[in-house]
């Protein structure tokens, strides 16, 4: 019976001419070229693709020589680590792996671009902690969050090939239960940064973080996450808000109040520049890239909508109708949620949209389809898609200037604050 491993002689793998590949058996292999030049490599089987890896010129590496590497590389097999892999990682040099905070910056700016907007950037920042979350933002108990933090800082400051399962627990565990939502994220976003590395060669492909056969071992599965509403205020109950909103005279103050007056998204709001309204048309056109749909979308401006843009126009510094602190920059993604927090109100930006649908359902007789339209809804019914054909403006306009009537005080504030500036400016 022919032996299954050394089978070839020193003087065999030393002297030989002929071309092909001779085995020496468990994967080792001298391969023979025509022009009479030796290699040894290694030959296995992972994940049913077969691979190959070099061992160096049969010239410089002995036949025992090769016979020790082939075995170290069936070991690394064994414990289900792959060899290419594993020579790739430590070949290279310690000083050029990176920490995970690195390889989450990086990671984040490579998929900028195919994410929806800035907000969706800034989650992927905030939940990997490459950026803080504003204290009062943070709605777990105080000792569960300092675990949290602890073990993602760690995290943050290991190199990339030194994280292990224990690692990505040790940050994921204390939030699991009590943020599911939250953890689940993190989990996919730690699992795509690691991925990320490993496929530059600065760690294994093992990923510590991955769910499937791995985590689902260690964690429960998290509850099925239900959509519900968006907390929203009673119709009846927004005038008197308006009112008070009004008081605050802050760009975030006007931005939030303009978001109600014309029933859009906080972040088609946020994102206004100056270049999109149209004062003498009273229309305001947002594009088709800020928008959910990608269509671009028209909104009919009554006159308390243009009087804020008046007001913001006396303190205009740049294209951002609503600017932030810093120089040519909007405000920022929490702007509008922390305007109603200080106000002392639960309910959400998003859920004024909700609002108005409400007040177009139980107070007026407006279709449902212009009500759609005037929320930037994509309509689901093809048929009635078909008929739409335009987006019914002018239509719309008389149904936002009733619904500014229905929530404008008798008289507005004149004034609106600079953040920046700090300075108070009153309307001409």
């Amino acid at each position: 019976m022919a032996r299954e491993i050394n089978r070839l002689s020193a003087r065999f793998a030393s002297t030989t001419k002929e071309a092909g590949r001779h085995a020496d058996g468990g994967g080792l292999y001298l391969i023979v070229k025509p022009s009479g030049a030796r290699a040894w490599a290694f030959i296995f089987k992972r994940e049913g693709k077969w691979r190959e890896m070099g061992v160096g010129a049969a010239e410089a590496v002995s036949l025992a020589r090769a016979r020790e590497l082939a075995a170290e590389a069936r070991a690394l097999i064994a414990a289900g680590l792959d060899p290419i892999e594993e020579r790739r990682k430590a070949a290279v040099p310690k000083a050029a792996i990176p920490t995970f905070r690195e390889a989450a910056i990086d990671h984040i700016e490579g998929i900028a671009p195919k994410l929806k907007n800035a907000k969706h950037v800034q989650q992927w920042k905030t939940t990997l902690g490459v950026e803080p979350v504003a204290a009062k933002m943070i709605r777990i108990d105080a000792k569960v969050q300092a675990r949290h933090e602890a073990a993602l800082n760690k995290l943050l400051a290991m190199k990339v090939s030194e994280i292990e399962t224990a690692d990505v627990l040790a940050v994921l565990s204390p939030i699991w239960h009590v943020k599911p939502e939250t953890a689940s994220r993190l989990r996919g976003r730690i699992e795509a940064v690691l991925s990320a590395t490993a496929a530059l060669g600065h760690r294994s492909e093992v990923n510590p973080a991955r769910w499937r056969g791995h985590m689902e071992r260690l964690l429960t599965k998290p509850p099925k996450m239900v959509r519900g509403h968006h907390a929203a205020m009673a119709y009846e109950a927004v005038p008197a808000f308006i009112a008070k909103l009004a008081e605050a005279r802050s760009v975030s103050a006007h931005a939030l109040h303009f978001a109600i007056l014309t029933a859009a998204r906080s972040g088609e709001v946020l994102g206004a520049r100056w270049s999109e309204i149209d004062m003498e048309a009273a229309v305001w056109t947002v594009p088709a890239a800020r928008m959910k749909a990608k269509r671009v979308h028209r909104v009919p401006l009554a006159e308390p909508a243009l009087a804020i843009l008046r007001k913001m126009a006396e303190v205009r510094d740049g294209d951002f109708v609503f600017p932030g602190q810093r120089p040519g920059s909007g405000l920022s993604v929490m702007a509008l949620e922390m305007a109603l927090r200080r106000l002392g109100e639960t309910v959400t930006v998003h859920g004024f949209r909700s609002t108005f649908r409400d007040w177009l359902g139980e107070e007026t007789t407006y279709p449902a389809e212009l009500a759609e339209a005037a929320l930037a809804h994509v309509i689901a019914d093809k048929a009635v898609a078909a008929y739409r054909r335009g987006d019914a403006l002018e239509r719309r306009r008389e149904m936002m200037v009733a619904w500014a009537s229905f929530i404008e005080p008798a008289e507005a504030g004149d004034k609106v604050i600079s953040l920046r500036r700090k300075i108070v400016q009153r309307a001409a």
